[in-house]
């Protein structure tokens, strides 16, 4: 780690060894177990129909686990694909030696872009026949084929071929000599809903389009497409759901979309967020804690204070309403949280010092708190409060 001085002259022991770089754990981090993510992904394929494919999806760095450690470990779980939302997600896989199929989920519409994800070997969702042939034309110009995945809209409406005019536009794109379709897909709406399976639920509903849309294409007879629809929810549904592969991010990383289903499956969750006591304090009776004085102190309070905060991506609104754990006891956050701290309750505890280490998600002994409990307390869901941790805080691999 280099020092800047300003060129002034330093106190500061030149014997003393700073290990190149910042500690990690010096203040927040959070903690990854790839194992966790292994073990999850092995048992989650264990549940697929016979030659299913599973797709890791590990976009927004892998729902904020760290992209590179999560892509790794699903790959020893068995996952044959990956899936990633934006082209410079795809890249970085890349640049870690990362070398099985990877599907850029989003839509791309700039010829460069397409152009880009040739070149680094990633497969573009293409939704309309203008992308189709812009990389019929990039393919013929140099002398490749581009491997793509179709997506047809079966009731998301968001991406993907109107479902109307799905099966003349790819009786068209057989046709172009410079493409190879490696997939066809659609996304579920509302298979995390208790109603998914109700004959007629809208998730019924969509399976039976994909299916109907599959039958009219005659997919039986074309060679080397992989069909798939299901995201965690659908995947947990069953088989009929599960077609040639399965999409999964949540379940992969430990939590299930559907509740109860989880104890069945036995997932563990990979994550662990951490943050380190820097001080301690004692207020009287009647004292107000934190902006807006929200909190007063209905007793002598002894208050730990902690450095992480809504900038590190704990979102304001938990403020007051979540716990935290330290030696397999529960202690109430108080007060706004604030931009890079905030405080604890640590009243009649005499093993909390400065720089000790309280567990903000994850499992002690008999005490856990996972993102579902935070999402449940601010009216948000697993993959907001997931996908909100900043890079600030580093990603430490453990297990």
């Amino acid at each position: 780690m280099q020092i800047f001085l300003n060129n002034r002259k330093s106190n500061v022991d030149n014997n003393l060894n700073f290990g190149g770089e910042i500690d990690p754990t010096q203040r927040a981090w959070i903690e990854v177990s790839g194992k966790a993510i292994e073990s999850n992904v092995r048992k989650l394929r264990a549940k697929l129909k016979k030659n299913c494919e599973f797709m890791a999806v590990v976009k927004a760095d892998g729902y904020g686990h760290d992209a590179k450690v999560v892509s790794e470990n699903a790959i020893k779980g068995g996952a044959s694909q990956l899936g990633v939302a934006t082209l410079k997600e795809g890249i970085k896989l890349r640049s870690y030696g990362i070398n099985v199929p990877i599907l850029i989920l989003s839509n791309l519409y700039e010829k460069k872009d397409l152009l880009i994800c040739l070149r680094n070997d990633l497969m573009p969702t293409v939704s309309t026949i203008r992308e189709c042939l812009i990389c019929n034309n990039i393919g013929k110009s140099n002398n490749l084929k581009f491997s793509l995945h179709l997506k047809v809209d079966t009731g998301m409406s968001r991406l993907g071929f109107d479902c109307n005019q799905f099966v003349q536009q790819f009786n068209n794109i057989k046709s172009l000599e410079n493409i190879a379709v490696k997939g066809i897909y659609s996304h579920l709406a509302c298979a995390d809903e208790k109603n998914a399976m109700v004959p007629n639920s809208s998730t019924q509903l969509q399976k039976e389009r994909f299916q109907e849309l599959l039958k009219l294409i005659n997919i039986d007879n074309t060679k080397n497409i992989k069909t798939h629809l299901s995201n965690s929810a659908g995947m947990i549904l069953g088989k009929d759901f599960h077609f040639d592969m399965v999409r999964v991010g949540l379940s992969m990383y430990g939590y299930c979309p559907l509740g109860m289903i989880n104890e069945k499956l036995s997932l563990k969750p990979a994550l662990f967020l951490k943050a380190k006591v820097t001080f301690i304090r004692t207020i009287e009776k009647g004292i107000g804690v934190s902006y807006g004085n929200k909190f007063v102190s209905e007793r002598k309070t002894k208050l730990a204070v902690l450095s992480i905060g809504y900038a590190d991506g704990i979102i304001r609104n938990l403020s007051g309403k979540i716990d935290l754990i330290h030696n397999k006891k529960l202690y109430p956050q108080v007060g706004s949280i604030t931009m890079d701290q905030m405080m604890v309750d640590i009243t009649g505890s005499d093993d909390i010092k400065v720089g000790s280490t309280m567990l903000l998600l994850g499992s002690d002994g008999e005490q856990s708190i996972t993102p579902i409990d935070w999402a449940d307390k601010c009216n948000s869901i697993t993959w907001e409060i997931l996908c909100s941790f900043k890079n600030r805080l580093p990603r430490v691999q453990v297990g």
